[in-house]
C-alpha cells in the first residue's frame, strides 16, 4: 500500500473520549523531590503540571474510562465493537493483553482484543492498524486507546525525565464513513538503531528483574534527552508533509495540526516547517505533560468537544516516540451521517 486510503472503504472517527486521574503534580511540587524549579521546567519544556493515577489506578482503568466516553460520544454499544487496540509502553502485566482486560470491562464481547506497542507513537499506529480491517470490511467498528500511566516507570530521582511525563488516556471510535472523507492517508516509520536513546534497560527477556537491576534503578524509563530532541525536530516536520503528500494536500490545506505534546519547542519547530500559526495547533502539554500514547488521543478529544475542530475540517496528527518510531494520518474531519 503507498499509504493513501482510496481503492478501499473509507474510514473515519465516529467518536473520541479521554480520561485524566485527578491528582494534579505541579513544577513546583518536584523542587522538594529533585533538584529542579518551575522555571527550569517550563522554559525548557513547556510543561506546568501533569496528572498522576491513583494507587489504584492501572494502564487498563485509565483506558476503560477513555474507551467508555469514545463509545458514548460515538452512539455505539460496546457489543458493536469488533477490534479493541489498546497502545501503551506501560501495560498492567505482560500477560494478559490489557486490551482483553479493557474490552471484558467494558462488555465488548464479540470484540478481538490486543495490544501494540510502539511507545508515544502508539496511538498513530493504532488507527492505522485498525482502519485497515475497516477498509477491507473484515470489521466495522474497532475501538482504538492510547493509554499510560508513567508515573510507574519513571525514576523520580532523574530530574531529567521525571518531570516531563503524566498519566492519562484518550480513545477513538473508528468505523466507515462517506467515501473520499475520513483519514486520507497513513505514514509510519522506525529506526531501531535509534532504540539506546529512550528505553527501559530491565523488566525483558534481555535483563530480568533481579536484586542487581532493582539496586540499579534498571526498571526506569532513561533517555538521551538531546538526541531525541534532535530526532523529533527533524521527523515531526518531515512526517507530516509526507501525510500531506500521499493525501494529495498541501500546506495551505491543513486547518489544524494534533502533535505529540513532548516538548513546546518542538511544537513551535515543527509549526512553523508546516507554516501553521499557533492558533490551528492543539496544545495542552503545559497542563497534561508528555502522555506518551495518551497524548494524541487526548489533545484530539479535547479539540473537539471544545468545538476547535468543525465538519470539513483537515487534520494533521502527527507523532514519535521510542523505538524510534513515528508516524502521522491526514484526515478530513466528516462525522458519519447515521
Amino acid at each position: 500500500m503507498s499509504g493513501m486510503m482510496t481503492d478501499m472503504r473509507s474510514v473515519g472517527f465516529w467518536g473520541t473520549g479521554s480520561y485524566l486521574p485527578e491528582k494534579i503534580m505541579t513544577n513546583k511540587d518536584f523542587e522538594s523531590i529533585v533538584d529542579t524549579n518551575d522555571e527550569w521546567i517550563r522554559t525548557r519544556t513547556g510543561i506546568r503540571e501533569r496528572r498522576i493515577a491513583a494507587d489504584h489506578e492501572a494502564t487498563s482503568d485509565l483506558a476503560f474510562h477513555a474507551g467508555q466516553k469514545a463509545l458514548e460520544h460515538a452512539g455505539v454499544a460496546a457489543e458493536e465493537i469488533d477490534l479493541v487496540i489498546v497502545g501503551s509502553c506501560a501495560f498492567d502485566m505482560y500477560l494478559p493483553a490489557s486490551a482483553c482486560l479493557v474490552a471484558e470491562r467494558l462488555g465488548a464481547k464479540k470484540a478481538a482484543a490486543f495490544d501494540l506497542e510502539t511507545a508515544c507513537t502508539s496511538f498513530v499506529y493504532g488507527c492505522a492498524v485498525g482502519a485497515q480491517f475497516i477498509a477491507t470490511g473484515l470489521y466495522e467498528k474497532v475501538l482504538v486507546i492510547g493509554a499510560e500511566v508513567m508515573s510507574r516507570i519513571i525514576d523520580f530521582q532523574d530530574r531529567n525525565t521525571c518531570v516531563l511525563f503524566g498519566d492519562g488516556a484518550g480513545a477513538a471510535v473508528l468505523g466507515p464513513v462517506e467515501t473520499g472523507t475520513g483519514i486520507r492517508s497513513i505514514h509510519l516509520g522506525a529506526d531501531g538503531s535509534g532504540g539506546p536513546s529512550l528505553y527501559v534497560p530491565a523488566g525483558g527477556t534481555r535483563l530480568p528483574f533481579s536484586a542487581s537491576t532493582l539496586e540499579k534503578r534498571e526498571h526506569f524509563v532513561r533517555m538521551n534527552g538531546s538526541e531525541v530532541y534532535k530526532f523529533a525536530v527533524k521527523v515531526m516536520g518531515e512526517a507530516a508533509f509526507q501525510a500531506l503528500d500521499k493525501a494529495g494536500w498541501t500546506q495551505e490545506d491543513i486547518d489544524f495540526f494534533i502533535p505529540h505534546q513532548a516538548n513546546l519547542r518542538i511544537i513551535d519547530s515543527s509549526a512553523k516547517k508546516l507554516k501553521i500559526p499557533m492558533e490551528k495547533v492543539e496544545i495542552n502539554l503545559d497542563r497534561y505533560g508528555n502522555m506518551s500514547a495518551a497524548s494524541i488521543p487526548v489533545a484530539l478529544d479535547e479539540a473537539v468537544r471544545e468545538g476547535r475542530i468543525a465538519e470539513g475540517d483537515r487534520l494533521i496528527l502527527v507523532g514519535f516516540g521510542a523505538g524510534l518510531t513515528w508516524g502521522s494520518l491526514a484526515v478530513h474531519w466528516v462525522p458519519p451521517k447515521r
